[in-house]
């Protein structure tokens, strides 16, 4: 590949970006220009696939507002996204989540991955060493 087209990929690839997958529910912070005035606006829904690489690597997100599915794909790397937020991580067996177009209601839920060093209420874990029972703390 050309060197100048390997400078500004370098330049314009984010490093400290979350690492997002399939079935995750996120909040895309965009920035949107209208006129003269810029602002920040939030798009939360699930992911239903990542397509690409490198710089030209995107995403699909789907949320459903009004009754009505609505999909936007975010290029992974834009300068316009101003940040990504993680809010749950879904079990998923698939690269593309199609299926959730046609699911109305409870059924578009994914179930959630659970970290080992939480809990079942989201509640972090601490070990008292002499006892060496888990508490929860609150």
């Amino acid at each position: 590949m050309n060197p100048k087209v390997l400078e500004l990929t370098k330049k314009s690839i984010k490093n400290e970006l979350p690492k997002i997958q399939t079935g995750d529910t996120v909040k895309v912070t965009v920035r949107i220009k209208e006129g003269t005035k810029e602002r920040n606006q939030n798009y939360e829904g699930t992911i239903l696939k990542i397509k690409g690489g490198g710089i030209n690597k995107t995403f699909t997100v789907r949320k459903v507002f009004q009754g009505v599915g609505v999909e936007r794909v975010f290029f992974l790397h834009s300068p316009k996204i101003e940040k990504i937020t993680i809010l749950r991580s879904g079990i998923t067996r698939r690269a593309k989540l199609y299926y959730l177009r046609d699911r109305v209601g409870k059924s578009t839920k994914l179930l959630e991955k659970l970290s080992s060093s939480k809990s079942s209420e989201g509640l972090p874990i601490e070990i008292i060493p002499e006892e060496g029972k888990l508490v929860e703390v609150i």
